[in-house]
């Protein structure tokens, strides 16, 4: 017996396709992915805290 053919629509895919912006947005704002950017933001404003002069403030004093 032959295998069965799976009919493909391959006329959106070219003229739908959206922008890289708008498609990156979408992404990001995503409910499903909302606690990974989460995560990532805490991670990149705690690396510049540190890395800025305000992150001599927990450091222990020096006797």
């Amino acid at each position: 017996m032959p295998p069965k053919r799976i009919a493909v629509d391959r006329s959106g895919s070219r003229g739908a396709s959206r922008g890289f912006f708008a498609s990156t947005y979408d992404t990001l704002t995503s409910s499903d992915n909302a606690a990974v950017v989460r995560s990532i933001g805490v991670f990149g404003l705690a690396v510049a805290f540190l890395a800025s002069s305000w992150g001599e403030v927990l450091l222990p004093p020096y006797v």
